[in-house]
């Protein structure tokens, strides 16, 4: 089978947006659900429902997020020109006291748009109270796996206290736990930095308890501030 630079570029990115999906999976997937070799006109006709319908439910238990990224792609909605990675900010270990780490998982630009599974890269922010910076942008590179993605992923962000992210399974979120970092879903997020702004106002003397435990606040620092907020 022959497929044109534009329909194969259209499949492949398609596949990123899916979790535990290369190009080979995604076009069994198609051929079920449209036939082969897939065209602009046939991609074009793709909804949702056809696509998690396909190759017996293949798809079936995906987000509705990631499908709906992933027909973007198909149909060639997407323009990748348009999304240009981000700046490293400058940072000095100690130029932050009292900040996070959190990662994000992104495919395009600095959107927060990525599965665990199959996102392109991890973009680092260093983030306190009244500052964010862009501190480091970590690219997935497979064939370091060896064997275990899930794995291999967590490592990249194991000096990160939280993980943005789109989607992820059970036993990927498991390896991030382990590797001492919080996993957080946002499945209809957009702009990392916005996610973060949002974090920001969480963070302080009365954060909730899930992350003043990420802060680093003693228990009875929890305590304390839960009863100050109550009295």
């Amino acid at each position: 089978m022959s497929l044109s630079k534009d329909i194969a570029l259209r499949v492949g990115l398609a596949a990123r947006e899916l979790p535990d999906t290369d190009a080979v999976r995604l076009l069994a997937v198609l051929a079920d659900a449209i036939g082969l070799p897939p065209t602009a006109r046939s991609l074009s006709t793709l909804t949702v429902k056809t696509l998690k319908a396909a190759s017996n439910g293949e798809f079936a238990d995906m987000d509705n997020a990631a499908i709906k990224s992933a027909l973007a792609c198909l149909k060639g909605e997407i323009d990748i020109s348009a999304d240009p990675l981000p700046e490293i900010e400058a940072y000095v270990e100690g130029d932050m006291p009292g900040s996070i780490r959190v990662a994000c998982a992104s495919n395009k630009g600095e959107k927060l748009d990525g599965h665990f599974g199959s996102c392109q890269r991890f973009l680092i922010y260093q983030l306190t109270q009244d500052e964010m910076r862009l501190v480091d942008i970590r690219a997935v590179d497979e064939a370091q796996a060896e064997g275990d993605k899930n794995a291999y992923r967590a490592s990249l962000i194991d000096d990160c206290q939280l993980l943005f992210i789109a989607s992820i399974g059970g036993p990927a979120a498991a390896k991030v736990v382990r590797a001492g970092v919080h996993p957080i879903k946002k499945p209809d997020a957009g702009d990392a930095r916005d996610e973060l702004a949002a974090l920001q106002s969480r963070i302080g003397p009365k954060a909730p308890p899930w992350l003043a435990k990420v802060l680093g606040q003693s228990p009875e620092e929890r305590i304390r501030f839960e009863q100050e907020a109550n009295a």
